[in-house]
């Protein structure tokens, strides 16, 4: 069993790092990604990042402007979003999936955590 808690800083500057703790054990084994949903739309993938962080994928929207890591000995993913748009605007949430893959899919992620609301102002 894994529980995960998002945190992040609410209205943000124009770079902001949001942080996922996760509690449980074998925490480095599972892949993990951040997924968003802004107001009247579907949840989307954001980023993923394979057990050991040596693999990653991005969402087109983000490419280049965000980055997702994670450590392993804190039990931490992390979110590095530089950039900001108002577009960007949404809830963001941190997921965790057995297996080793990678997955902009949302259905294979079973750990999910409550959600941090982000807001970029124009």
């Amino acid at each position: 069993q894994v529980q995960l808690q998002e945190s992040g800083p609410g209205l943000v500057k124009p770079s902001q790092t949001l942080s996922c703790a996760a509690s449980g054990q074998l925490f480095s084994t599972y892949p993990m990604g951040w997924f968003r949903q802004a107001p009247g739309k579907e949840r989307e993938f954001v980023a993923g990042v394979s057990g050991s962080g040596g693999t990653t994928a991005y969402a087109d929207s983000v490419k280049g402007r965000f980055t997702i890591s994670r450590d392993n000995a804190k039990n931490t993913m992390y979110l590095q979003m530089n950039s900001l748009k108002p577009e960007d605007t949404a809830v963001y949430y941190c997921a965790a999936k057995r297996g080793t893959v990678v997955t902009p899919i949302a259905a294979p992620y079973i750990y999910w955590g409550q959600g941090t609301q982000v807001t970029v102002s124009s």
